[in-house]
């Protein structure tokens, strides 16, 4: 997967499943990337120890920041493109609302119930 978050250490904020997944928001985040993120989403399939989709909210490039602070970005293997750029994204509940949302549209999870663990 290209421009995979290269995520040293980070903290769970929320933790989801979703049908056969396992969705972790994850913030105060050190990695060895060029990024500053504020939050990541990862989804790891059950199973599995790697992820197999990102959502991040990260700092929005310079050609972007008249547009907001953050960037949000889908990161897989079909896809990494920024979707949208806005300082709302640096809110926890938003972006995690969004990200979740973004996360079963690529994944075609929109009919599974998206339950909260943590």
């Amino acid at each position: 997967m290209q421009q995979r978050p290269a995520i040293k250490t980070a903290l769970p904020r929320h933790r989801y499943q979703i049908s056969d997944y396992s969705a972790t928001v994850l913030g105060d985040i050190d990695s060895d990337d060029d990024e500053r993120y504020r939050w990541i989403l990862a989804l790891v399939p059950m199973g599995s120890q790697e992820p197999v989709l990102y959502v991040c909210a990260q700092a929005a490039a310079a050609e972007r920041t008249s547009e907001g602070g953050y960037d949000l970005r889908v990161v897989s293997e079909a896809v990494t493109d920024v979707v949208d750029t806005a300082d709302r994204w640096g809110d926890l509940e938003i972006f995690t609302e969004q990200a979740l949302d973004l996360a079963c549209q690529v994944l075609g999870l929109q009919s599974d119930m998206v339950v909260k663990l943590m």
